[in-house]
């Protein structure tokens, strides 16, 4: 067998999109485990120009939807077009909810006039199980037939493009990441037995393995940093011994690590200017360090690194505030990864990152962009890890105040206990047992 348990000589195709960072995010994680590359829908070997050119107006349309739906008065139209097109209903009460919706006809034309026909010719000529962390493919190779499917959720609750127009008679299994996310599919109408309970995939290399062993040694140290007072500390002593063992003592007095995540397609960058001059006073006593996540938009960088500059701070750039971006998705996730080790606090939208509470680090939501992220951004809070952030403007007298009572810590633990860390493992059992059929 190959790395992760696939057969060898059973092909897997792992296949995502470029709209956001989400589905691109869960693909990396997988990738390793399932030993396979990560295969974009919308490029070669996947995409014919055409298809190429389809897709990139997708993007354009959703990236457009994104950032205009944040700007005030001006984006309110444009927040309630973005909402309509991520409409999710009410799960309880009336629970059929299988009737197939305008989505759903829509991405059913397009598959009809040829999007997606490039993956399902590299599907057969490769004789591979599809493993796709995006919609669309999923549903495309289910009404075109294809027979071995698996499709990875993204999201706490999902809207019914996710399901083809005949949910009872597809065979696509999906891997979903919480308890809401199954019934939502039941209530679409897909039986029981292809709907299976993961979890999100999590990056490998901040869990490590069954027995969790780099997870808790950075839950352990972040603990310390977060709880300057010993205050949360002193309330869980024994549970933290008995399931973390002796905290490191070096971290005591070290300044937490708060990182500030962009979405994809940029949306909400301005909440940056707001609080970095407001932060000024307690990055220059080492009070806190700061990063600043851009993604793979040079553009962004810069701009973070102007508004780092503006507010008379560029002195600590490289030394208590940092930039992180990259060139290219992988480096890009290998550099994210490899921050989260460090980070303490994750200052993000409600997107596939809410996800990384799991890691035991206590979240700050900005505000969602769409449905799914309010869902995603409840389903947070209901297991007490995360938090909807105040002021931009006064952000370190409500970060100092969580700082000093012990919340940000309990949130970490909260996250840590509460929420599924290893769906990268459990969607490898599925596509292995799928590909030995």
């Amino acid at each position: 067998m190959a790395d992760g348990g696939i057969p060898a000589g059973r092909k897997v195709a792992l296949v995502a999109v470029a709209m956001g960072y989400g589905h691109l995010r869960a693909a990396h994680a997988l990738a390793p485990a399932l030993a396979a590359p990560v295969l974009e829908i919308d490029r070669p070997p996947l995409a014919s120009p055409a298809e190429q050119k389809r897709w990139g107006q997708v993007r354009a349309l959703y990236e457009m939807l994104s950032r205009s739906s944040q700007l005030p008065v001006v984006g309110r139209p444009m927040r309630r077009l973005l909402e309509g097109i991520t409409f999710i209903p009410q799960l309880y009460g009336a629970r059929d909810q299988s009737r197939p919706t305008l989505g759903v006809a829509m991405l059913e034309a397009l598959a009809r006039r040829g999007l997606g026909r490039g993956t399902l010719d590299f599907l057969h000529r490769e004789d591979a199980t599809l493993v796709t962390t995006f919609y669309a493919p999923a549903v495309i190779a289910d009404l075109l037939g294809y027979p071995r499917t698996v499709c990875v959720v993204t999201d706490s609750d999902i809207n019914r493009v996710w399901v083809s127009r005949w949910p009872a008679h597809s065979t696509v299994h999906y891997c979903v990441p919480s308890e809401r996310a199954l019934r939502r599919l039941r209530a679409f109408g897909v039986r029981p037995e292809f709907i299976h309970l993961t979890g999100f995939p999590l990056p490998p290399e901040l869990v490590g393995g069954p027995n969790l062993a780099v997870l808790r040694a950075n839950l352990g140290a972040r603990l310390v940093r977060l709880d300057r007072r010993g205050v949360f500390r002193e309330q869980l002593r024994e549970e933290i011994a008995h399931l973390l063992g002796a905290l490191p003592a070096a971290e005591e007095g070290r300044p937490p690590l708060l990182t500030f995540a962009v979405g994809g397609a940029g949306a909400q960058l301005g909440i940056a200017r707001s609080f970095i001059s407001s932060l000024r006073r307690p990055l220059e006593q080492r009070q806190l360090r700061l990063a600043l996540v851009a993604g793979v938009r040079c553009d962004v960088a810069a701009r973070l690194e102007r508004w780092v500059r503006d507010a008379g701070l560029g002195e600590l750039l490289g030394d208590g505030i940092e930039v992180v971006s990259a060139t290219t998705f992988p480096e890009y996730f290998g550099r994210f990864n490899a921050l989260m080790v460090r980070t303490d606090i994750l200052w993000t939208k409600p997107s596939e990152l809410s996800f990384y509470g799991a890691l035991g680090i206590p979240l700050v939501f900005s505000w969602p962009v769409g449905v799914h992220e309010r869902i995603n951004r409840r389903w947070i809070l209901h297991r007490g890890a995360g938090f909807k952030q105040d002021s931009p403007g006064t952000t370190w007298e409500w970060l100092r105040e969580w700082l000093d009572d012990g919340t940000l810590a309990g949130a970490a633990w909260s996250g840590y206990q509460r929420l599924p860390k290893f769906g990268t493992a459990r969607i490898t059992e599925v596509v292995q047992q799928l590909t030995e059929g």
